[in-house]
């Protein structure tokens, strides 16, 4: 990694971590998120997975325009630290550990390596 993407990946891992603390306390089911990127090819590669605990979290969020909350926070922390993206929606998707249990046994590694990078 060189270190361009090193000081790349911190600030993402900053602000993505603000974001969590952040929703953590506001959202109900929110668990954790993650980020996956190829700095060879961001920002189009980076994908954001926030996770929630069940399934029916996520379509609860989704059902009610939740996600726009998760949108904003995230592009909001990113534009902070200078790392703007345009129309989060396509970077964002959320996940539950209830369906990584079901098709990966839990191992998100492998589910996150699924992801397909833009």
């Amino acid at each position: 990694m060189k270190k361009s993407d090193k000081k790349l990946d911190k600030a993402l891992r900053e602000a993505l971590t603000k974001v969590c603390d952040h929703l953590l306390g506001e959202v109900e089911g929110f668990v954790w998120l993650t980020h996956v990127v190829d700095f060879n090819r961001y920002p189009q590669s980076l994908k954001i997975v926030c996770v929630f605990e069940k399934e029916a979290d996520v379509a609860e969020l989704l059902s009610t325009q939740g996600d726009a909350l998760f949108y904003q926070r995230i592009e909001d922390e990113l534009k902070g630290a200078n790392l703007v993206i345009k129309n989060s929606r396509q970077f964002v998707s959320f996940d539950s550990e209830e369906a990584c249990e079901r098709s990966h046994q839990g191992r998100w590694n492998l589910r996150l390596k699924g992801l397909e990078l833009h």
